[in-house]
């Protein structure tokens, strides 16, 4: 079991702005996503930095471990702090070596990072599980109104997770890639498990692809689109990748077996 300490911050702050229009202008108060800087370290050695909204840390220090080699299944995770001078502490059962090679990805401003490690290889089998429209349906908009943030501030990315029939976790944050670090940190601190369809607001581009697949999620979805990189590794690894997801449609790009009607 890993144990955890978080401590209670603000999501969002008040600013207030000014609106023109070809009317006149006008005062408005606007709320604003909170973006804090964080270090990950793994068993008190440095790994990284990372800015991120400040609510399931946890979960993102584990998930990010994941992105960059560390760690690799669930288990070996044994603890998990939340310092107050923004770090990250992850305890796990794993031998650090050398820095691994990372490559940048496509996220805004170099914020994906993925070692290199994870784009070689054969994959090992998904967890496989279907999921039926209706039930895609109740995950979108279960989805979409876990959290106020989205309407609040038009600047958070959301991430979600559906097991067992019903929204098992929820996640946000400023980066589409924080987001769904956040439910793959779920998965190895042991809240749920892989055997799951997992449906992100973000881009499906090659690295949030790649995690999904390694970990060993089955079913993908997205809001918006993927990329030719995200189809390809959906390919190489069998995962179903589905893109402009809504609860009355679905653009199925790889493996519909897994959608039933």
């Amino acid at each position: 079991m890993s144990k955890s300490q978080s401590f209670t911050t603000n999501l969002t702050m008040s600013h207030t702005t000014t609106v023109l229009t070809p009317d006149g202008s006008m005062e408005q108060v606007e709320q604003i996503a909170i973006e804090s800087p964080y270090s990950i370290a793994l068993n008190d050695e440095p790994i990284g930095s990372s800015m991120v909204l400040p609510i399931g840390l946890e979960e993102f220090g584990a998930g990010f471990l994941f992105g960059q080699g560390y760690i690799k299944e669930p288990g070996e995770v044994k603890e998990v702090y939340i310092c107050p001078d923004g770090r990250i502490a992850v305890y796990a059962d794993v031998e650090i070596t050398e820095p691994k090679e990372v490559i940048i990805t496509s996220g805004c401003g170099g914020t994906g990072k993925i070692s290199k490690e994870m784009l070689e290889g054969a994959f090992d089998p998904l967890q496989e599980c279907t999921i039926t429209f209706p039930e895609i349906s109740s995950f979108i908009r279960q989805s979409l109104q876990s959290s106020p943030l989205g309407p609040q501030t038009h600047c958070i990315h959301g991430c979600g997770f559906w097991q067992n029939g019903k929204l098992q976790v929820f996640y946000e944050d400023v980066g589409r890639h924080n987001a769904v670090d956040k439910v793959l940190g779920a998965i190895l601190l042991g809240k749920i498990t892989p055997r799951g369809a997992i449906y992100t607001t973000g881009r499906l581009t090659s690295d949030m692809v790649l995690k999904c697949a390694r970990i060993g999620i089955p079913i993908i979805m997205s809001r918006t689109a993927p990329s030719s990189l995200g189809l390809a590794i959906a390919r190489r690894s069998g995962a179903t990748l589905a893109a402009y997801a809504r609860p009355d449609r679905l653009n199925i790009f790889n493996a519909p077996e897994r959608i039933v009607i």
